[in-house]
């Protein structure tokens, strides 16, 4: 480990004993590490607020602890400027095929956060709307040079052609970010973490988040709106489900291009994993144009 991280750790002050640390793998914009002490063992989380990509900690620490008090993620035991300290379980991390294993459990745990994370929440409502990002990572880009600004007439033009697709569901409160990782199981039941992006949304964005990312194919995808919903999409829920698969990922493809110019988290290549995802968005967008016709 770095001498930095070493000192940022040991500068808490809540160990008890000796302490022994290791880097945890897996987040792209933050920096995590398991410390194991007299005590137990912890994740400590580093991260700074990212006003480009909207994420506010102080927000993030709140979300954490309700999502805690709740029951759907680990215990916060200490939270400061910059820093949080959750329980570490040693539960098993998923990837893309864990997830289209677990589609029933998985719907059912987002049914009960979405309609359950509302009565624990507090302070100002915070809003996640995936057009509205896309459209403000836009301005972001343009404004900041990017590299694939000639492209951003495009993707706001595919962005309003997939919002006007979209349906009316009730506002429920979100995590926004499903990405495999962020799901967690120790062998018993499953666990959330990660909540930087957490907020009131449509709980499409996160269907689709969940099921683009983690490659379902038409057949799954129905399995999981029918899981959540509890009966078979309708013709509607079905294309604007496809639509908003399709947003997830030209958002999380100008997330990447917006990190390319202000993050540096070590070891992740920004282009390669923008370049990833905009590959992706292409596959997904032939599939809906070969089921709904041209955006």
């Amino acid at each position: 480990m770095t001498g930095r991280a070493w000192e940022r750790i040991r500068a808490l002050g809540l160990w008890q004993g000796d302490v022994e640390i290791s880097p945890l793998k897996g987040g792209i914009s933050n920096e995590s590490w398991i410390v194991q002490d007299a005590a137990g063992r912890w994740v400590v989380r580093f991260g700074d607020d990212y006003p480009f990509h909207h994420v506010e900690r102080r927000r993030e620490v709140m979300v954490a602890r309700a999502a805690a008090e709740a029951g759907f993620a680990p215990a916060l035991r200490h939270a400061a400027e910059g820093v949080m300290v959750t329980d570490y379980l040693g539960a098993k991390t998923f990837e893309a095929s864990d997830v289209r294993a677990a589609i029933g459990p998985i719907a059912d745990l987002l049914r009960r956060f979405h309609r359950t994370m509302p009565h624990h929440v507090s302070g100002p409502g915070f809003f996640f709307w995936p057009f509205h990002v896309v459209r403000d990572y836009a301005r972001t880009l343009r404004r900041d040079g990017s590299r694939m600004t000639a492209e951003l007439p495009r993707y706001l033009a595919l962005a309003d052609a997939l919002e006007a697709v979209q349906v009316p569901l009730p506002i429920v409160f979100a995590h926004n970010d499903l990405l495999p990782a962020n799901l967690l199981h120790d062998g018993q039941r499953l666990w959330l973490i990660d909540f930087e992006y957490a907020g009131f949304s449509t709980a499409l964005f996160d269907l689709a988040g969940l099921s683009s990312n983690a490659g379902f194919s038409p057949e799954e995808t129905e399995a999981l709106l029918t899981a959540y919903f509890g009966c078979s999409p309708d013709p509607a829920l079905s294309r604007a489900m496809a639509a908003m698969q399709c947003a997830s990922l030209l958002r999380e493809a100008m997330w990447s291009m917006v990190s390319e110019l202000h993050l540096n988290a070590p070891g992740t290549d920004y282009p390669a994993y923008t370049a990833a995802n905009l590959a992706r968005l292409e596959a997904a967008l032939d599939a809906y144009q070969t089921a709904y016709g041209t955006l």
